[in-house]
């Protein structure tokens, strides 16, 4: 190699030991102390000034700088607490704005354990830096303090560098060792050297060698103890005192606190008013049970900690007696550290930073989802799932998105990212392929598009999203091929969406279902969950007999466990033969349709209409979901949701299995609005009674989006979904929504997955309108779903999106869309490519007139109308 690519360490002896540095080369120095490590520092930088190389100290550390009283270097101040991927992401960016040929020291990796408590994050941390400052022709010092990390973390930092060097400080002299030195060797390399003054000298006696390792400090102390991650080591002295609390010594109840505190830290997030409750309710035992059933390393994610939280929340409840209804869980969880290796060890991070970036946020995605779905695990990974997969046996098992922003308060993420059952049938092989292949569509779903538009919207785009994951065996039992709870549902202990004058919004409310809860959390197409108002469980949103039959539960959700998959099964084509007393408690037998099957000479089971209704009468069911809210919101201090299935055993006792609970963001009373009372009727494009969610509002309009529902019925199903790409392009150039606040509005169901039922548009291409209108256009099937609780409509509370649901058939709704004709429609100036769909999609602008929309929420009464001057 020619000499001008040689670069010095400063020490001209150190220079003949490792053959000088090289343009590239990644020096890691392993010390006892610090002020080792800063003298050679020192000595490195001061040369590489007088070469005219430019320097940079990258700065994280609690210890004292490393260069002090230097002049003409870059001092680049970095926060490693705010986690693993924007300390990297802060790394990366500054060494791809310094360019090529810098030279960079870096405080001492070690330090990095206050911040994340985890040598494998250190391990991953170098991983993705040295190959990107090779890559760039630098030179960068790096240190790590001598037994501090596990055997793998120094195995995977010394196969990574180009140089490994053992500084020791024995006796006030200084020994060097070097353990590797990228190609290039000599007879003496690998010795160890003694440094007299400004002399290296290697030590080649064999008599002088034993000696001298005689009096190094001890290389094999804790030996056993270093096979353990840093992490490992944490839990194992929180083992230990607790062994010694249950023995009753005083000073270890005393330790208690402190530990929990810090074990929260560790697996529970970064959010201090989750950490708050969490060091409230969550035991030192709670604790030691979570690390034993943790995969990997890191946070369990926001989706566990709500399950686990309100869990403890109400088995600490000493007013009501929740074990005899709480059904015990066995969940197990995947840290959220094992997503980053995921990333990291498939090679990826390069990737993962263009992502990060606003030119490649959403473009870059996609290839990077496409590549998660393909990806290998380490092998001490896979052996842990495994393990996992044998203790379920053939149990169904769903596999739970649990990232570190989701289910926090504010940022609910709810149905951004998947969650995959596992019918968990067939040969221990197959069983196992199809858990992993869950495992990667879950961290492929982290990329998903309404998810980065969802972070985007909320200023979260920077923040770190490691995606955890919680494995929960699955709720229910087998029945005949099929398996599945008996009711599953989700609870909101704030009612936002109250349908009718003297409903108390701070009762709650039930969605309630049949089966498994996917029916419960999604619109439905065609198919109608029972809302249930707690403080009057049998007021239904629809009235009369008829309207009971239409809009009740048609189609149940289970795990075939003979195709190996989840199905939708007709209730009707169920057999509930010896479950006659589960029928009775939620549906009633449709007599009719019974007799008529009779008289058609045709048979099978009997047709039964699901009610709920004695349930919510010959039971405490309604009284006990309500104190369970309760109770879970009094503890967070607000309003929450959860998910949760029921089994009831033979004697129709419920057992509850709360799956998930998070904050709830609510749009509540507000100020009063009153509503003019002498509207002119040519004035008002809709009032209505009830249908709206988003309390009390009074609020202008700037445009309509507005589909033609006649017109968009009579669509092909391809033109459909075009119509909903068009909308999605129309939302986009709502820039901010306080300049230009837009209504849309538009047949049946927005968001749906069957076009024939609405307008399917993703969530990400309405989520910059101010108000939503959903139009029922009975003669085409197009009826909104009042679907208040699920994902979708969680979406429209926190996006501060008011909802409107408009029957124009029923006596106490008026709609007159013939007054938007009035006024400019510029759909074609928005969308001149779209042009084959302006009779279908029309945007009318209402900038120079005052279009309001307001709403009171005790009174019912919503109004959309154009003010007089």
């Amino acid at each position: 190699m020619d000499c001008m690519t040689k670069a010095s360490t400063g020490m001209k002896s150190l220079d003949q030991v490792v053959d000088y540095l090289r343009l590239g080369d990644n020096v890691v120095w392993q010390v006892d102390a610090i002020d080792d490590y800063k003298y050679f520092v020192n000595l490195f930088v001061e040369n590489a000034l007088i070469s005219n190389r430019r320097v940079v100290y990258m700065r994280f550390a609690q210890h004292p700088p490393l260069i002090e009283g230097i002049e003409d270097i870059t001092v680049c101040a970095l926060n490693a607490c705010g986690g693993f991927e924007s300390f990297s992401t802060q790394v990366y960016d500054i060494i791809s704005r310094e360019g090529k040929e810098v030279y960079y020291v870096f405080d001492c990796l070690s330090d990095l354990l206050t911040a994340w408590a985890n040598d494998l994050m250190i391990g991953n941390f170098f991983m993705i830096t040295c190959p990107y400052l090779f890559e760039l022709d630098t030179i960068a010092y790096f240190t790590i303090l001598r037994n501090k990390h596990s055997f793998q973390t120094v195995a995977r930092i010394r196969e990574t560098t180009q140089l490994l060097i053992d500084l020791y400080n024995c006796e006030d002299c200084y020994y060097i060792h070097p353990l590797k030195v990228w190609d290039r060797y000599s007879p003496t390399m690998f010795l160890p050297h003694a440094l007299d003054r400004e002399n290296l000298t290697p030590i080649t006696n064999s008599v002088d060698a034993a000696r001298l390792f005689t009096i190094m400090p001890t290389i094999g102390i804790e030996n056993e103890r270093r096979h353990l991650d840093y992490w490992d080591k944490m839990f194992l002295n929180a083992v230990a005192l607790y062994k010694e609390v249950l023995e009753g010594k005083e000073t270890a109840a005393m330790e208690q606190k402190k530990v929990i505190e810090q074990l929260c830290k560790l697996v529970i997030g970064r959010d201090h008013r989750i950490l708050s409750l969490a060091k409230k309710y969550l035991s030192l035992k709670d604790l030691l049970d979570i690390k034993s059933r943790l995969i990997g390393s890191g946070y369990i994610g926001g989706k566990a900690v709500g399950m686990l939280m309100a869990r403890s929340i109400l088995l600490k409840d000493k007013d009501f007696e929740w074990r005899r209804y709480l059904e015990p869980h066995d969940s197990y969880y995947i840290g959220s550290d094992v997503f980053y290796s995921y990333i990291v060890q498939n090679g990826w991070w390069k990737l993962r930073m263009k992502q990060r970036s606003n030119e490649g946020y959403f473009q870059v995605a996609s290839e990077l989802r496409e590549k998660m779905l393909k990806g290998s695990f380490p092998a001490a990974v896979k052996e842990q799932f495994q393990q996992m997969l044998e203790y379920f046996g053939q149990s169904p098992i769903i596999v739970r998105s649990s990232s570190l922003l989701e289910d926090a308060f504010g940022n609910a993420f709810a149905g951004k990212y998947e969650s995959v059952f596992c019918v968990n049938q067939g040969s221990p092989a197959e069983r196992y392929k199809q858990f992993e292949d869950a495992i990667r569509v879950v961290y492929a779903s982290a990329m998903n598009e309404d998810a980065l538009a969802y972070r985007l919207q909320r200023g979260l785009d920077k923040r770190d999203e490691q995606m955890a994951i919680l494995v929960q065996r699955v709720s229910g039992a087998h029945h005949g091929q099929y398996f599945f709870p008996d009711l599953a549902g989700v609870g909101v202990s704030y009612n936002t969406y109250v349908w009718k004058e003297g409903l108390n919004p701070d009762a709650g409310m039930l969605r309630l279902v049949h089966g498994l809860g996917t029916r419960a959390v999604d619109r439905v197409e065609g198919d109608y969950p029972r809302i249930v108002a707690l403080d009057k469980p049998l007021l239904r949103p629809h009235a009369g007999v008829d309207d009971s039959r239409k809009y009740s539960q048609r189609e149940v959700d289970v795990l075939n466990t003979v195709s190996n998959k989840l199905e939708v099964v007709s209730l009707n084509n169920m057999d509930y033969e010896g479950r006659e007393g589960l029928m009775n408690l939620i549906g009633v037998k449709d007599y009719e349709a019974n007799r008529r099957m009779k008289e058609l000479g045709m048979k099978g089971p009997d047709i039964w209409t699901l009610t709920f209704d004695h349930l919510m009468t010959a039971t405490s069911f309604p009284q006990i979901m309500g104190k369970m809210l309760k109770t879970i919101k009094s503890a967070y201090q607000y309003p929450v949701d959860i998910e949760f299935t029921i089994n009831f055993s033979r004697d129709l006792h419920p057992h509850i299995n709360l799956l998930q609970c998070r904050p709830l963001q609510t749009k509540g009373l507000k100020s009063k609005v009153h509503i003019p009372s002498n509207i002119r009727e040519e004035k008002v494009l809709f009032k209505s009674k009830g249908h709206f969610m988003g309390g009390n509002i009074s609020q202008s309009l700037k445009r309509i989006i507005y589909i033609d529902p006649k017109n968009y019925s009579k669509l092909a199903l391809s033109q459909k979904y075009e119509v909903a790409r068009t909308v999605g392009k129309l939302n986009k150039q709502i820039q901010n929504r306080e300049n230009l606040s837009v209504m849309l509005a538009g047949p049946g169901r927005w968001g749906t997955s069957n076009p024939s039922l609405g307008v399917p548009v993703a969530f990400s291409e309405i989520n910059h309108v101010t108000v939503m209108i959903e139009i029922a256009f009975s003669s085409a099937g197009l009826i909104p779903e009042l679907s208040f609780g699920t994902h979708f409509f969680q979406d429209l509370v926190e996006t501060d999106i008011f909802y409107v649901a408009l029957f124009p058939e029923k006596n106490n709704v008026f709609f007159n869309h013939l007054l938007m004709n009035d006024h400019p429609n510029i759909f074609n100036q928005l969308c001149p490519d779209k042009l084959q769909f302006e009779e279908i999609i029309k945007v009318y602008d209402f900038t120079n007139k005052d279009l309001v929309i307001m709403s009171d929420i005790l009174s019912q009464n919503v109004v959309c109308f154009l003010e007089e001057k």
